[in-house]
């Protein structure tokens, strides 16, 4: 028997649950099928040699709803990836497999990202694939061992560089009369010999590396920039040998040049990729190795991949916290700038979060374990930032098109480079004569068929698919590690065109510009009743919530010490509108003017006060018992430190800002009147928010909408760009597009000022990657370019590119205002 699990969609209740139940339950092969409303998901067991999963996929659709398989994730590491040839080899390779969903390869690391049905493909065979298609797969991540995988594929490279260098220097010596002055040393014979003799080693040696990149890439069907490399090489040193027989110039030294200057290219664009990927490497390095836990009160030293939740472990001042936790004794404070960029540190007490891999400064802790593993703040943040880096942007597109035919497009311009100078040899030389006063490379008196050879060379050697491919990724790869340091974490690339192209900004009143600790600030009793009498009642009823007012209520009630809760019968929560129960024997509701309004409750005694404290901005709780106003509740949240200042830097940089909430309009205008915000929408449920954003998607607005994460999740989804504000650990990390780790609305304008600088840098390199082709190879064409110029051009666009985006490391992202005195 087989188990399986999978997702229905269009299921409202648990009658439809039992609908699909009953028909899954038709199939004699079906040994047990159950359904559970609340997940929508099915679970079957069954019999595989008889049915199949397509089949029971049919049988949901019979009973009128739609079987989605449960997709999973799968992370690893390609190696000797060369260009964006190879990248393109890869994903269709993987995306021809069956269940493949998603298939995304990242050049500036090497890593694969792929989302795919595990029941029709697994893990292993997806890894096999990548290694039928000539790529290897590395093993499982292990810091010591990947730095150790590195160092040595550094060390590598560094070796055939500086072997090639040792033959090259000789050519380039002995060469350098000849190519500007005309004129040989030790005359033209031993030269030609010389090239030859030099140009072997660097060819067939350092250079054998590429040349099986070539041979692999054109064995699978495919080419990469290495078939360019090697054709050009190649077609340089065969005119070698060919001198000796055949009256053609000898460019077996240019070979030997060019693979020298490629090899030149591959260490230092490697170098520049180190830097780039530096921040998974910096998180991962963040990581403790050891705990000291408690065991029947003796102190164990263990491996933190043996901690488990529940475990209690020691930390002293100056160690680092194992993993997620509780505090359960002592007091100290806590340096968390790994999570959250602030140097600040952060006091801590008993029954505070704590965040693993954060640093002790003071006391003594015991810290309860909690999250251990891949399950821990710092392993969801390193997921997050490698799968960013592993999206594309959709500026990225049209490069990614024109990566897929590069390289056959430059074949065939090699071809038609050939043909030209074969062909017309009048106009082409013609060219050459024009030029040849300022270019000192440039020898029209050669012979036709040289200088097409030289021609075809440059032309395979300067078009440069790498910088397009290398453009996006190392940006990203940048930009998302910066967000990470600063407390900014960035789900997928889209998002950061997105936000910079998004000019509203919608915001949650309650935990988002406010502190979220609303406290009673007035009280109000009517009729029969004084203001204990309100606050008893209203105390009971809502000590079954876990709304934020709610708990204000109860924190005041239980701060009267000669109250007593009474007992609650028939409680429920009215969404959007209040509580209501039975309290002593008498029905009682507590909530805004709708709940009154439905309950046909007379506020008219009351009206003044209401009005009075919703334009002081307070919200109001209104309680009616047995059907008649029984008094007033006034709360009031305060505003966070530095949400005016935060409002008036979305305002100078030309943001519209909206304000979302529940309460009234008086309460909401007198907050928006304080913060500075251009537009309320005020009385939305929380079911009506992502409504709400979706009517101003309509006016036209790419809308960014800022929220807890949690509460706000439809309306966070609904929006172009969803920011969850979070502290620590109580992040709900998947809710978001971008989640901030620290609950302040300055992380707002750090994660746009992130965006807006990958974003740039994306577009300056994708502009040069371009314009260096567009420009390169026609001069090419012309024969203007001598190989090897051609091929240190080529080198340096790909390193200019990957340089370019490590610039980006030193900027300057925080925001430059304070919150003091606002």
């Amino acid at each position: 028997m087989t188990e399986i699990s999978f997702k229905i969609e269009g299921m409202h209740c648990a009658a439809c649950a039992r609908r699909v139940e009953t028909e899954l339950g038709k199939m004699a092969w079906v040994e047990e099928a159950r359904v559970n409303p609340a997940t929508e998901k099915a679970y079957v067991r069954y019999d595989p040699e008889r049915g199949s999963r397509e089949a029971l996929f049919e049988a949901v659709s019979r009973a009128g709803y739609r079987a989605v398989p449960e997709l999973e994730r799968a992370s690893f590491r390609v190696l000797d990836l060369r260009c964006a040839a190879c990248v393109q080899r890869v994903e269709q390779s993987l995306l021809k497999a069956p269940g493949v969903r998603e298939a995304r390869v990242n050049l500036a690391d090497g890593r694969v990202h792929i989302i795919y049905d595990p029941a029709a493909v697994e893990d292993t065979a997806l890894r096999e694939i990548v290694t039928r298609t000539g790529y290897a797969v590395a093993e499982e991540r292990d810091l010591s061992r990947e730095e150790d995988r590195e160092a040595r594929r550094f060390a590598a490279a560094r070796r055939r560089m500086l072997i090639a260098w040792i033959f090259t220097a000789p050519i380039i010596i002995w060469m350098i009369p000849e190519m500007f002055m005309h004129f040989a040393p030790f005359g033209h014979g031993k030269l030609n010999v010389g090239m030859v003799l030099l140009a072997a080693p660097v060819v067939f040696w350092p250079g054998r590396e590429t040349l099986a990149g070539a041979w692999h890439a054109l064995r699978g069907g495919s080419a990469n920039m290495d078939v360019l490399i090697a054709m050009g090489t190649l077609a340089a040193f065969i005119t070698g040998p060919f001198s000796f027989v055949y009256p053609v110039a000898n460019y077996a030294g240019i070979a030997a040049m060019i693979m020298a200057f490629h090899l030149t290219g591959r260490y230092l664009e490697a170098k520049a990729r180190g830097r780039a990927s530096q921040a998974i490497r910096r998180l991962l390095q963040l990581e403790a190795r050891t705990a000291n836990i408690i065991v029947d009160g003796d102190e164990r030293q263990v491996p933190v991949e043996q901690l488990q939740v529940g475990d209690l472990m020691l930390v002293r001042p100056g160690e680092k916290i194992p993993t997620d936790g509780i505090v359960e004794q002592g007091e100290s404070s806590v340096d968390e700038s790994m999570a959250t960029g602030e140097s600040l540190p952060v006091p801590k007490e008993a029954g505070d979060a704590v965040i693993g891999a954060t640093v002790n400064q003071e006391g003594v802790l015991r810290v309860r374990a909690t999250r251990v593993g891949r399950d821990t703040f710092l392993a969801q943040v390193i997921r997050m930032v490698e799968e960013a880096q592993g999206t594309r942007v959709p500026i990225q597109e049209f490069a990614d098109r024109v990566t897929g035919w590069f390289v056959p497009a430059v074949l065939g311009v090699a071809l038609f480079t050939l043909a030209l100078w074969l062909l017309l040899p009048g106009p082409m030389n013609g060219v050459l004569a024009a030029v040849s006063p300022y270019l000192p490379w440039v020898n029209p008196e050669l012979d036709q068929v040289s200088l097409a050879v030289v021609a075809v060379v440059a032309v395979l050697v300067i078009a440069c698919p790498c910088a397009l491919g290398l453009a996006t990724p190392t940006a990203l790869m940048v930009g998302s590690g910066l967000g990470a340091e600063n407390g900014v974490l960035i789900r997928h690339g889209a998002v950061i065109q997105t936000l910079v192209e998004a000019r509203t900004v919608v915001f949650d009143k309650t935990g988002t510009l406010t502190r979220g600790e609303p406290a009673v600030t007035d009280i109000r009793a009517a009729g029969e009743f004084n203001e204990k009498d309100v606050l008893r009642i209203a105390g009971a009823l809502e000590q079954n919530s876990e709304h934020p007012l709610a708990r204000a209520v109860v924190s005041r009630s239980r701060a009267e010490a000669d109250l007593l809760f009474p007992a609650v019968e028939s409680f429920s929560a009215v969404p959007g509108r209040g509580v209501r129960g039975m309290v002593e024997g008498r029905e009682a509701l507590l909530g805004n003017r709708r709940l009154m309004a439905e309950g046909k409750i007379d506020l008219t005694d009351l009206e003044e006060d209401i009005l009075d404290f919703e334009r002081q901005g307070k919200t109001v709780m209104q309680l009616a018992v047995e059907g008649k106003p029984a008094g007033l509740i006034a709360v009031a949240d305060t505003l966070k430190d530095d949400a005016p200042a935060a409002l008036a830097e979305l305002h100078r940089r030309g943001y519209t800002t909206v304000m979302i909430t529940g309460d009234n309009s008086a309460t909401a205008e007198a907050i928006a009147a304080a913060v500075g915000i251009d537009r309320v929408l005020a009385d939305v449920l929380p079911g009506d928010k992502a409504a709400e954003v979706k009517r101003l998607q309509g006016e036209g607005r790419k809308v960014i909408m800022v929220g807890d994460g949690i509460n706000d999740a439809p309306a966070l989804t609904q929006a172009d760009v969803g920011i969850a504000l979070g502290t620590g650990t109580d992040i709900a990390i998947e809710s978001s597009d971008i989640t901030l780790v620290r609950g302040e609305l300055a992380a707002v304008i750090t994660a746009i000022n992130i965006s807006q600088k990958t974003f740039r840098k994306i577009r300056e390199n994708l502009f040069w990657a371009f314009f260096y082709n567009l420009v390169a190879v026609p001069m090419a064409v012309l024969g203007l370019l001598h190989p090897v110029i051609a091929e240190i051009a080529m080198a340096s666009s790909s390193i200019s590119v990957v340089t370019n985006a490590t610039r980006l490391r030193r900027a300057k992202v925080k925001p430059q205002f304070t919150t003091e005195g606002n």
